[in-house]
């Protein structure tokens, strides 16, 4: 896997795609197809994530996906990439973006919402992007990151501040930026700052992250973290690293988004401007954090449906979840409330780390079948409004 990886993620996009292209002619078998499952939320580099574009559709494909949804964080810039890889792996593909937006100008302004690090702020994302509009839709939030930079700049200060008298420093244009694809019109995010730091704490460190979290940062680990940062060669070493930053130091070292953020009804315009469906991210109440690097915590269950109504009056399309992230009771409740409101429903299974399955099993069952019918509905409709 790491070969391939380390193939698909280097060079330019075009080298990828000559890469990809070299390792199908060398196939000797070709993956099943599981057609019971659908992911229409991958980050990939553009945003943070293991994978490349490319990538992201050669490992979909590896695991039975024969369509696969690009999902990065105010950016599209890999979505032409992640396109031909479709084409070239026979992979149907639909892509998008998310990002967050201030509820202040609703009732919800002082609530948790779908939002683990700030009140008032939701994750949005909009589904379906006609392909004419994914250089517009980019530029829209090209000033966007650049402002977003502008407070993450400000979180590394205050990690410096936290760390830094136990020798662990981060330069934001050094150690942050290179690990990301901003250069490519990709996005810097948290997790970019997280992982950069979890870089300098693996090598100063090495195998004595135990010790350094607990005693010297002062974090209680659970059994299984324990035993994770006691796998240093693992290849998921860092991202558990990364995912208990995320989890614990974050809240300390957090700056609330402002600058950076649209107003729910300022993206309802964009996505009627670049035709894409408008989707509302539905989390629920967090008890035990599928990806490692959520806290317990209470979000939009208990007041769901007024949300609901609310998100109706801003033109929202649609509701995305994650059925391998929530109880069935939470499901059955929000996949009640789609049909009371009409909300169209898309799954996707949020990729942003290397021990995250492509593949979501809840789909196999009869009552989320309707997420796979309607993720061809979805591409459907997004090949339909494209011109080019």
């Amino acid at each position: 896997m790491n070969e391939i990886l380390s193939r698909l993620n280097n060079g330019t996009a075009q080298d990828r795609l000559d890469e990809l292209k070299k390792i199908l002619a060398g196939e000797t078998e070709k993956p099943q197809v599981l057609e019971q499952f659908v992911n229409n939320h991958i980050h990939t580099k553009y945003s943070f994530s293991p994978y490349s574009p490319t990538a992201a559709v050669w490992f979909a494909r590896a695991a039975g996906l024969n369509t696969a949804g690009i999902m990065d964080h105010d950016s599209i810039a890999g979505a032409r990439e992640f396109i031909e890889a479709g084409k070239i792996a026979g992979v149907s593909t639909t892509i998008g973006l998310e990002c967050r937006v201030s509820l202040a100008e609703t009732p919800f302004g002082d609530r948790f919402v779908n939002n683990p690090d700030q009140k008032g702020v939701a994750y949005m994302a909009l589904h379906g992007v006609p392909h004419q509009n994914i250089d517009y839709l980019n530029s829209i939030f090209a000033p966007l990151r650049e402002k977003r930079n502008i407070r993450n700049k400000k979180i590394v200060d205050n990690i410096n501040a936290s760390v830094g008298s136990l020798g662990i420093t981060l330069d934001f244009e050094n150690d942050v930026v290179p690990v990301s694809n901003f250069a490519v019109g990709g996005s810097v995010t948290e997790r970019h700052v997280m992982y950069a730091l979890a870089l300098k704490i693996a090598s100063q460190y090495g195998d004595s992250t135990v010790d350094f979290f607990e005693n010297k940062l002062g974090i209680a680990l659970s059994e299984k973290q324990k035993a994770q940062m006691n796998e240093p060669q693992s290849d998921y070493y860092l991202y558990d690293i990364l995912g208990i930053l995320k989890s614990t130091l974050i809240k300390k070292v957090y700056v609330p988004a402002d600058e950076e953020l649209l107003s729910v009804s300022e993206l309802s315009d964009v996505a009627r401007e670049c035709g894409a469906l408008l989707c509302y991210a539905y989390l629920g109440d967090v008890t035990d954090s599928v990806t490692g690097d959520k806290a317990a915590q209470k979000f939009e269950d208990d007041f769901i449906e007024d949300l609901f109504i609310e998100l109706k009056k801003q033109r929202v399309d649609a509701v995305t979840y994650m059925p391998s992230r929530n109880t069935m009771a939470q499901l059955e409740k929000v996949m009640s409330l789609c049909k009371k409101y009409d909300f169209f429903e898309i799954s996707g299974e949020d990729i942003n780390s290397i021990r995250q399955s492509f593949i979501c099993p809840q789909l196999e069952k009869p009552e989320f079948r309707h997420l796979v019918n309607a993720t061809w509905a979805l591409i459907k409709r997004e090949n339909d409004l494209s011109e080019c």
